[in-house]
């Protein structure tokens, strides 16, 4: 038997050996996400989640989930196949992840070299930073203006032959944001040497999708989510549509288990009862209205937004209106470290008594801390 001496010589801890390994520089390089998720025992109003439940169905679905089946393997192909059936797709075309976030992870790692380009307009969803930074430092950022809107023209122009990869969510996060078909389009012809990965993880709010120009533009991919309108976040499944050519490069480099079993066990009923998903889809635009209608009487400015949130306005005391609305049991994401978002707060829309309760809240702080614009 070789002696812990013989392997750890000249004194060297093993915690010291663990230290002199050190990651690629990108990883060194890259940022990293921190949620703030402890504590939300709260009206979750600050990340843009489903408030209220997934479909009935589903839950009784999760109740009929055995013993024996949690010990399986999960098996994704034939989910797959009745999630492109839903969207009209190939099952070819699509592929089931673990939530957007991994499909955003694996989309890098499928087609990003060290020397690529990675172009995105800012401020936007942080993960599409962080997984590109993980396969490159060449990340373009094309910063919005004062009006926070999709900055189509300087977007276009910053496209070089380097860019690799072009990410887009429409509609944003944080703003609301939306970009055209028209445009994204115009985006996938003006870099057919890139990948154009479209985000549509609040679609269910704004009713426009590039599903049906799927397979038709050979560079497009389009992102969905299912933690959105079919409250399915815990669950943590995605699907990413596109060309079948890329999704096969991008099947290559995904885990065959990416996605557990219950929430494959469970996606096809929560599809199947798009009642529902209709239902939570108009009490969330219902509640945007409401919401943008609430702030302008409070005198709060506020992004129009075509989302489940509201971006609002509220300058430098923004980090006290966050705290005064903790204390009134309902949580909102401060979103000023986010480029050219200083002083602004988002406010996720759930059903009608959600609205409610952060309209009242969100007018009593105010109050508390001595708002004015």
């Amino acid at each position: 038997m070789i002696s812990a001496t013989k392997i750890v010589t000249n004194k060297t801890t093993a915690r010291q050996i663990l230290t002199q390994v050190v990651p690629r520089r990108a990883v060194l390089a890259m940022p990293e996400y921190y949620p703030p998720l402890a504590g939300r025992n709260a009206l979750r109003l600050d990340f843009n989640e489903n408030t209220f439940s997934p479909s009935p169905k589903v839950l009784e679905r999760l109740r009929q989930i055995t013993a024996e089946g949690l010990t399986k393997y999960p098996e994704r192909a034939g989910v797959e196949r009745i999630a492109a059936a839903h969207f009209g797709l190939a099952a070819d075309q699509v592929l089931l992840t673990n939530g957007v976030d991994e499909a955003i992870h694996l989309v890098c790692a499928a087609f990003l070299e060290e020397i690529d380009e990675v172009l995105i307009s800012t401020p936007t969803f942080f993960m599409f930073e962080v997984s590109a930074r993980m396969m490159t430092a060449h990340l373009m950022r094309v910063q919005t203006d004062a009006s926070l809107e999709f900055p189509y023209g300087r977007f276009l122009a910053a496209i070089t032959p380097q860019t690799k990869l072009i990410i887009v969510a429409s509609p944003n996060n944080p703003t609301g944001a939306v970009v055209s078909r028209e445009h994204l389009l115009n985006l996938c012809a003006a870099a057919p040497q890139a990948v154009v990965m479209v985000d549509e993880a609040y679609y269910h709010f704004f009713g426009e999708t590039l599903f049906a120009d799927v397979g038709k533009v050979p560079n497009l991919l389009v992102a969905r989510t299912f933690s959105k309108a079919y409250g399915l976040a815990n669950l943590r499944i995605g699907l990413l549509a596109g060309n079948a050519e890329l999704i096969k490069y991008v099947r290559k480099v995904s885990s065959p288990y990416n996605v557990n079993g219950v929430a494959l066990d469970c996606l096809p009923v929560a599809l199947a009862d798009e009642e529902y998903v209709y239902w939570y889809a108009a009490q969330v635009n219902a509640g945007r209205t409401r919401m943008m209608d609430g702030l302008r009487t409070l005198g709060v400015d506020f992004f129009p937004s075509h989302a489940n949130f509201v971006l609002m306005k509220i300058g430098i005391k923004h980090a006290e209106l966050v705290a005064a609305m903790r204390t009134h049991g309902v949580l909102l994401r401060d979103r000023s470290s986010d480029p050219g978002c200083d002083g602004y707060v988002r406010i996720t829309i759930g059903v009608e008594e959600h609205v409610t309760r952060g309209l009242a809240a969100l007018k009593e702080s105010l109050q508390e801390i001595g708002w004015a614009k």
